[in-house]
């Protein structure tokens, strides 16, 4: 920690977040906050989603104070208009905070959604942090390409993006700070905000290492239903088409076919993820991989930890002991067990172009190979080369080459994979660390309090905070006045 973090006073923050449930943003959020919290700040966190049942323990044990005013607006109407209606959530929760308890902090933290920060500025008077994972504009029509943003859709969809890119833009340029989770998101919101004339600042997201340092309950149920003698691949994602899983079924699929290892025939591969029955999203992920194991003749099955309550789709679950086993909403301990357990042989990270990624981290800190595409977030993260230094393989999507990578890391020597996992080990510690992530993001709220308060703002700065605060009225009054 440098002579700015540990001279700096105690802050009251406050982090906005669309939706705490199950995922890499909500993770690195949490954990940010934890971090903070350890470093003696107090933090609040405001959400317009947060359900029991599917989100992280320290958000519903206490650890973390938690706030969720029930919006009036739901995610989408009828599948349609996600991006204006979460404009607007975040918009109802901004408003709850400049109404209740604004004044009780000293800076806002804000992430993935930028509406608010003008209106924080204008309303509140209070500096506000803004933490980039991606802009929103790239993602709308799923994974990012370089040199195809924007393109994808049908020209009322474009139409419709137009003025929510701007306000994006526009809102994102009002931040007193703005960071990063990566060199290459940083780079691409250079090229991609040509208005805002910052390079962010780069933050890594940190992992708790002391999650992964204790031995998991292996006589907890919901960890017994998930371990297994069998060797295990291990995929951690949410179930979204962007994600990419069908990469790993595919790529454990052929190296099945390929061998004729006993020990690769006798291989699992564990897909375990977020989980949303409300996002079609999920649904059809989780069904196109189903499709995708019956293809291959392999045997799979649903579960979930008994404090999950997520529909499971109506399939037929065809073993007790499987080829594949998708794992729903996956707890802390079923996580640590499967990262943990001597039958894991490698983590499989399938995203491409991903903004940053904390799977990968995962499995280093957990000695595990790290097998992930050569792009985007793991690049930084995964050293592939020389091989005295390597902490894991990065390989283009590409079924085939996966397949070839994955009989490499499956006939590693014990000498081989016990080096590679102190070097995992050590890469994650050093550079990826809740300790390294707490301290660079004390300096950048503790830089955004220094400016003081907010003298000077655009002259149509209030008339923007107020056309975005009278848009939720209207939405408000149109769809949900009885």
């Amino acid at each position: 920690m440098n002579d700015m973090a540990s001279d700096s006073k105690k802050l009251k923050v406050a982090f906005l977040h669309p939706d705490l449930g199950l995922g890499g943003a909500e993770r690195l959020v949490v954990d940010a906050a934890l971090g903070l919290q350890k470093l003696g700040h107090s933090v609040d966190v405001y959400t317009s989603h947060h359900d029991p049942s599917h989100c992280f323990e320290e958000t519903k044990d206490g650890t973390l104070r938690v706030h969720c005013p029930k919006p009036p607006f739901p995610r989408s109407i009828k599948g349609k208009l996600h991006i204006l209606l979460a404009h607007a959530r975040q918009l109802h929760l901004t408003l709850h905070i400049i109404r209740t308890s604004a004044s009780n902090f000293d800076v806002f933290f804000v992430d993935q959604l930028s509406t608010c920060v003008p209106i924080l500025r204008f309303f509140a008077g209070k500096r506000v942090v803004f933490y980039c994972h991606f802009p929103d504009k790239l993602l709308a029509d799923g994974a990012y390409v370089e040199g195809k943003a924007g393109q994808g859709g049908s020209l009322l969809k474009r139409l419709y993006r137009l003025p929510m890119d701007w306000l994006e833009e526009i809102t994102t340029r009002q931040a007193d700070v703005i960071v990063a989770n990566s060199e290459f998101t940083a780079g691409v919101f250079r090229r991609h905000f040509k208005s805002i004339q910052v390079h962010p600042r780069v933050i890594y997201p940190g992992v708790n290492l002391t999650a992964y340092e204790s031995s998991p309950d292996w006589d907890d149920p919901d960890v017994r239903q998930v371990v297994s003698d069998r060797p295990t691949l291990l995929s951690l994602n949410r179930f979204e088409k962007k994600k990419n899983t069908a990469l790993a079924v595919n790529a454990f699929a052929l190296l099945r076919k390929r061998s004729s290892s006993a020990s690769v025939a006798n291989m699992r591969l564990v897909i375990a993820g977020g989980y949303d029955p409300r996002l079609e999203d999920n649904m059809m992920t989780l069904v196109g991989l189903i499709d995708r194991a019956k293809a291959d003749s392999l045997s799979y099955t649903i579960l979930q930890p008994s404090s999950s309550k997520a529909t499971i789709p109506p399939f037929n679950m065809s073993s007790a002991n499987p080829d594949i086993l998708f794992l729903l909403n996956f707890t802390t301990a079923q996580r640590s067990a499967l990262l943990s357990s001597p039958s894991t042989l490698a983590l499989l990270y399938t995203p491409t172009n991903e903004h940053f990624g904390i799977g990968p981290i995962e499995g280093m800190v957990s000695g595990l190979p790290v097998l992930a595409c050569n792009s985007g977030g793991p690049t930084e993260s995964i050293i592939d080369s020389p091989e005295e230094e390597r902490t894991g393989w990065l390989r283009p999507p590409d079924e085939d080459v996966w397949a070839e990578a994955l009989d490499e890391i499956i006939g590693l020597s014990e000498d081989q994979r016990s080096a590679l996992a102190e070097r995992g080990r050590r890469r994650a510690k050093s550079k990826f660390g809740m300790d390294a992530m707490a301290s660079s993001l004390e300096d950048s709220l503790t830089e955004a309090v220094a400016l003081g308060k907010v003298a000077s703002i655009g002259a149509w700065t209030p008339l923007l905070a107020f056309l975005l605060a009278f848009m939720v009225g209207i939405v408000s009054n149109m769809f949900f006045t009885k």
